[in-house]
């Protein structure tokens, strides 16, 4: 399975385009996007993105119930604060925006899930700890780190993934 992985867009349209661009160019199959979505518009860019879209509010999505509401409406899964994204065999990849540090950390140390996908940090991250592999994407808005703005493609059947960096 193809999944891209964005976080941090904060309402930066041109750069989500771009992003989105990227990832269809790579034919993902889900996008998970992993906090501080801002606004509808920027819901409504995701929903068209991919046959499954799967959105977690961050700390910054202010009008979460608004953007809830948007997502419902156009089929995209939008999660308060944990999404599971169903893989294969029964696994799940999970999404949270990481701006709760016991949340991210409880969900790394369970073991569960594969894959624990996070923003926040506005840092590119792919480690392993134990069974799990914690994947920031890094951000679309003010990446840290002297990084370009980012995004990321896993493919869950290679356990391989690719960081794009988005130009600005």
């Amino acid at each position: 399975m193809i999944i891209g992985i964005v976080s941090d867009s904060h309402g930066r349209h041109d750069r989500l385009a771009a992003a989105i661009k990227a990832l269809r160019d790579r034919h993902v199959e889900i996008v998970v996007h992993c906090g501080d979505v801002v606004d509808s518009q920027s819901i409504l860019m995701l929903a068209a993105s991919a046959e499954n879209v799967y959105v977690v509010a961050g700390n910054m999505d202010r009008h979460a119930h608004d953007l809830a509401a948007v997502a419902a409406g156009y089929g995209v899964h939008f999660a308060w604060e944990v999404a599971e994204v169903p893989l294969d065999k029964g696994r799940c990849l999970v999404a949270l925006h990481g701006h709760d540090e016991s949340v991210l950390g409880e969900m790394i140390a369970d073991g569960q899930f594969p894959y624990v996908c996070h923003g926040h940090t506005h840092r590119f991250r792919d480690e392993r700890i134990g069974d799990v592999r914690v994947i920031n994407p890094g951000a679309l808005q003010h990446p840290r780190g002297h990084h370009a703005p980012s995004v990321a493609v896993l493919d869950t059947a290679t356990d391989t993934l690719e960081r794009i960096d988005i130009d600005a």
